[in-house]
């Protein structure tokens, strides 16, 4: 059977997760095309990338690495291009069906704007658009009768239970988490946590800033707001439930009290592909689970008092307005600095925390007011942090 080639705009070609797309493109050439990818600083890879794709346009957002890139692809008829600006530009391009937006961070944020503007599907994986903008960003697509689908693992389980469900109300959802490398550490021992350490997942392969989310349990804390906003729940009836097989992707409980759970082995390219595909599921190449092999199933709850930054993520969404903003800021900065042996593991969430009370809080914030917030809380956290003692 012939089908129509969905043409794809990879938004962070080079980290793990557009890494992992192009994955899913080469395995099935028939249904998906490479239009478009575009990173930020890693030339060679890109160039790799571009190589084997044959995109129409690429665009490396560091303007400092474009004369590099455009040499290095002299001899292909590709597009280069460079800076933000280029990135919103590409998006909107007519040939393109998909928009997988895998930026890293707040970058994510004007172009998935962008895309939604010009009405493309969204496969979301830059948790943080819906973290700093979520209210925004659910109105413009809305708005622009465009389709936002979840990539991350947990909120693509959480639209596979819905499906079907109609206007059937849901009473809960239940959000897992692996727990990260230190659920069992004591206080004493995060104290002496270390970035080697922080950057060994023990059942996903990810980038530094997720990874470093994940052990500290912020990524659930961001992953809780997405799913607010992706399916129309109060914060309070969002549950994280602490599953470190990571077998169960997460849940969905109904008011009927019937659970629906979203169950395979951890592996990215699934919900990569389903967002690609929908609503069709095709063949992967995604190991199935044996359910002979699985020993146990285990669940507990999330331990606040040790890994605060969920806690922090709760507040900010409950204060709402641009608070989830300046968590999200305060967040980047603070791993930024973990990563770069300046401060503790525990005192990102003492940053955290501090930059949310200093940095300057607006109840409806527009576009602009992002922009500036995201801008102030990291002066602010960069500020605060000169007041730690340095881990060196």
């Amino acid at each position: 059977m012939n089908y129509r080639k969905r043409k794809i705009a990879i938004l962070g070609s080079t980290g793990s997760i557009g890494t992992q797309a192009l994955d899913v493109v080469a395995r099935h050439p028939d249904r998906f095309e490479a239009y478009a990818l575009v990173a930020n600083n890693q030339v060679e890879r890109l160039e790799e990338q571009v190589r084997r794709f044959n995109p129409e346009v690429v665009v490396i957002a560091n303007e400092e690495k474009y004369a590099g890139l455009k040499a290095a692809l002299s001899d292909l008829p590709v597009k280069v291009w460079a800076g933000a600006d280029a990135i919103e530009q590409v998006v909107q391009d007519t040939e393109i069906d998909i928009v997988l937006t895998a930026m890293v961070g707040f970058s994510g944020l004007k172009p998935t704007v962008s895309a939604i503007k010009s009405r493309k599907t969204i496969a979301l994986a830059n948790k943080e658009t819906l973290v700093i903008a979520g209210e925004l960003i659910t109105r413009l697509a809305l708005e622009n009768r465009t389709a936002v689908l979840p990539v991350d693992s947990e909120h693509s389980a959480i639209f596979q239970c819905l499906n079907g469900e109609g206007d059937n109300e849901i009473e809960k959802i239940l959000l897992t988490a692996s727990g990260g490398p230190f659920r069992n550490c004591s206080i004493k021992e995060l104290q002496q946590v270390t970035k080697e350490q922080a950057l060994c997942h023990p059942n996903w392969s990810m980038g530094a800033k997720v990874t470093i989310d994940s052990s500290t349990l912020m990524n659930k804390g961001l992953e809780m707001i997405e799913a607010r906003w992706l399916f129309d729940v109060v914060p309070s009836g969002i549950e994280v439930v602490v599953h470190p097989q990571s077998i169960i992707h997460s849940m969905v409980q109904f008011r009927d009290r019937s659970v629906m759970a979203q169950l395979s082995m951890p592996d990215m390219r699934m919900p990569i592909q389903y967002a690609f595909s929908y609503p069709e599921r095709i063949p992967s190449e995604v190991k199935p689970i044996d359910f002979f092999e699985l020993s146990t199933l285990t669940f507990e709850k999330p331990d606040t008092g040790k890994f605060r930054n969920l806690g922090l993520a709760y507040r900010s969404i409950e204060a709402g307005g641009n608070m989830p903003c300046i968590m999200n800021a305060a967040n980047e900065v603070a791993v930024e600095l973990f990563l770069q042996d300046k401060i503790g593991f525990l005192q990102m969430s003492d940053l955290i925390e501090e930059t949310m009370a200093k940095t300057g809080f607006i109840r409806h914030p527009s576009l602009e007011d992002y922009i500036q917030t995201d801008a102030e809380a990291r002066n602010v956290a960069r500020e605060r942090s000169k007041n730690y003692n340095s881990i060196n």
